[in-house]
């Protein structure tokens, strides 16, 4: 295997070009973009034998991508943000369509007001689409994660379209060293799409369509797509297994860090669950009994395996980098609903919210997070939701507001 220095977006370009895509309709978007770059330039040097067509919108990217897919291609796209939530209407159609392609989110919050950083909103607002999710931490990570994903999409337990998710920034535009897969053995692991149902011939023709139907029939394909989403854990670990025999790096739908003896568990996704770890090593230096898990896959929901980590313990916090106005945090919500009938559910439960628009998660906050969960365990009542915000940033915020007119010095 050959290593490189590599930033995100590039590494999903490869997993695109390793996966030897047909077909990629492309529209840019920040901090996307690099990603259709890189794949355009490819194609046009022939180092990519796939038809690259530049669209006018990620509805029309979107439309093109689930049509050529249901051809029989496998399909390649990315968007990021305002993009995704502008394909939203199609999303919904190529999971009714049954059609496995392969779509990178690039991680963006969304507006108003308008940042270009991260945070989890745009691609936790598509969990109930139709797409699996599955959400990566590092670069290498991104790139493994889309070759796993084409061999679970491509699946016939499956055939379901796939989100592989990073977080814009943080991690699309840092270089990190990344394998490179051989591509035979990559060929090895994920043949050619070859979807039985469209072994259709010249003389034998038929039509994939979508007709207007009443509620007896639409109910019935809805519970198809349930249990096809379901049958990709069971796929999601042959893959693994199959992957890790071949590259020699496994991916679980969760990924425990430091778990064994601890008592509180911190519950994060994609590239901040880094600086989580940090923050569980500094913890366990000084005497804490802390541990992190790290959700890798959102759709489907991987229940058992969130129960069997968090079973037990004195306490659980979910740090979500996303916020659902007037609910809180969103995947709080649903750890929480798994471990509802859990015999051994933790004795506390608490939600923190941080990280919104790309704010810096600093080890105070951390800190925080460790000490109040400590506290709620003790108590055996859980916290929160907690909006993470340092005496620094408020000050910051209150100085803007000064100059903007709106607040006094008093602060008020």
């Amino acid at each position: 295997m050959d290593s490189q220095m590599m930033t995100g977006n590039l590494a999903a370009a490869w997993g695109a070009r390793l996966a030897d895509v047909d077909y990629i309709p492309a529209f840019p978007i920040t901090p996307q973009t690099e990603i259709v770059e890189a794949l355009a330039k490819w194609c046009e040097r022939g180092e990519l034998a796939a038809r690259f067509v530049s669209m006018d919108s990620e509805h029309s990217m979107m439309t093109a991508a689930g049509a050529a897919e249901v051809t029989g291609a496998r399909v390649f796209t990315a968007t990021s943000s305002q993009g995704l939530l502008h394909a939203f209407e199609v999303l919904y159609a190529i999971s009714g369509w049954r059609a496995p392609l392969v779509l990178v989110n690039v991680s963006r919050a969304l507006a108003a007001p308008i940042t270009l950083e991260a945070d989890h909103n745009d691609v936790l607002a598509a969990r109930d689409a139709g797409f699996l999710q599955i959400h990566a931490e590092t670069c290498q990570e991104v790139l493994d994660s889309i070759l796993m994903a084409y061999r679970i999409a491509e699946d016939e337990r499956v055939m379901l379209p796939v989100i592989v998710n990073l977080d814009g920034f943080t991690l699309s535009f840092t270089r990190e060293p990344v394998s490179l897969p051989d591509p035979d053995t990559v060929r090895r692991f994920l043949p050619p799409f070859r979807p039985s149902h469209l072994g259709f011939t010249a003389s034998s023709p038929h039509a994939l369509g979508v007709a207007v139907i009443g509620g007896t029939p639409y109910a019935y394909f809805k519970h198809q797509m349930h249990l096809a989403a379901r049958n990709a854990l069971e796929v999601h670990r042959e893959t693994a297994d199959s992957f890790q025999a071949l590259f020699g790096r496994r991916y679980d739908v969760v990924e425990g860090y430091r778990l064994e003896e601890a008592e509180d568990v911190l519950v994060m996704t994609n590239a901040g669950a880094s600086q989580g770890k940090a923050a569980v090593d500094a913890a366990r230096a000084q005497g804490k009994r802390v541990g992190l898990l790290r959700l890798r896959m959102i759709r489907p929901w991987p229940a058992d395996a969130i129960r069997q980590a968090l079973r037990g313990r004195r306490a659980v916090a979910v740090m979500d980098q996303n916020v659902a106005p007037g609910q809180g945090g969103i995947l709080y919500r649903e750890v929480a609903a798994c471990l509802y009938h859990e015999a051994a559910r933790p004795g506390a439960l608490c939600s923190f919210i941080g990280g919104l628009g790309g704010q810096h998660l600093s080890e105070g906050m951390f800190h925080a997070i460790f000490e109040q969960t400590a506290e709620a365990g003790v108590a055996g009542r859980g916290c929160g939701p907690v909006l993470l915000y340092s005496a620094e940033e408020h000050r910051e915020m209150t100085q803007l507001q000064m100059v903007a007119g709106t607040v006094g010095r008093d602060g008020r």
